[in-house]
């Protein structure tokens, strides 16, 4: 009873908060289209924060303590590793996929790239090639660490509360529960076009695809170290490199379908991964905790 009390309470306090931050940029609609970007930005960046203050309130409502939330462990520091340099690697991979599918074509023109140039002042400096590699370098490097401090305000909450909140149920129930979950949670996000702009409803069953997929490669990272940074390291790194094959695509395809790990391609190379940890045995984990000599 306890823990049922305690899953409603996580869940009202996480819908509410994000779900009114979500639906803050419909009142200003109306602004010019630079404006409401930069509020729709803002708004859906504070929005993550929903599930970790959920999982706070949560805890402490329950008689527990703010460490029961792991952050000051980390676990091996291998899954570190994994969690930072595993979604370039499937972000470049959903890119070939793209253009093996057919979704998508190769622009050797840099269409973006140039009308991202055309914006700036004449006398800023940048090439094509200068741009495209600061931008790669960024989603390589530090784009993941800067996006971490906003993803981590969603993987306290699905990570590092929902999931060990349903292990008693069985561990790949958790994971698949916990993912679904997080992925309707994105509903009014992805109704005003985030993801897939061409499909506001069908995007959002999409989503939960999405996140069913990459919440079994978090959930993964989170129980083998039993620590919130993994995932949200990986979430982080997600955010800073999920859309880069775009750069790279022609601008004349339908996102729903390739150019992002959240397209049907990206699905492809996520499910291949998840296939992978499937056959070697790394999932199901069995909710174990990392040993000792791991732990640093």
């Amino acid at each position: 009873m306890k823990n049922r009390k305690s899953l409603i309470t996580f869940l009202l306090v996480t819908f509410t908060i994000s779900w009114v931050l979500f639906l803050v940029p419909l009142a200003f609609r109306n602004l010019d289209a630079q404006t409401h970007q930069i509020i729709t930005t803002v708004s859906f960046s504070l929005a993550m924060w929903g599930p970790g203050i959920g999982a706070i309130v949560s805890i402490l409502a329950s008689g527990g303590k703010f460490s029961d939330l792991n952050l000051g462990r980390l676990g091996a520091k291998r899954y570190l590793f994994w969690a930072w340099l595993l979604f370039p690697i499937l972000s470049v991979a959903t890119g070939l996929v793209t253009l093996l599918l057919g979704f998508g074509q190769f622009d050797p023109n840099l269409t973006l790239i140039n009308d991202s140039l055309a914006a700036l002042p004449p006398d800023a400096g940048l090439s094509p090639a200068l741009l495209v590699v600061a931008q790669v370098a960024a989603a390589f490097t530090v784009a993941p660490l800067i996006n971490m401090l906003f993803a981590m305000g969603e993987e306290l909450g699905w990570r590092g509360f929902l999931l060990p909140k349903l292990l008693h149920l069985g561990e790949w129930k958790a994971i698949i529960i916990s993912s679904v979950i997080w992925g309707f949670w994105h509903a009014l996000a992805i109704a005003q076009g985030l993801n897939y702009p061409e499909h506001p409803v069908l995007g959002i069953f999409m989503m939960v695809i999405f996140t069913t997929l990459l919440g079994i490669i978090f959930s993964w990272l989170y129980l083998n170290t039993q620590s919130p940074w993994t995932p949200a390291l990986a979430h982080g790194s997600v955010n800073a490199v999920a859309s880069l094959p775009v750069l790279f695509l022609i601008p004349d395809f339908d996102l729903a379908l390739g150019g992002t790990l959240a397209s049907v391609s990206g699905w492809v190379v996520l499910a291949v991964f998840v296939i992978w940890l499937i056959a070697t045995k790394r999932v199901p984990v069995n909710a174990k905790t990392s040993t000792p000599e791991d732990v640093e």
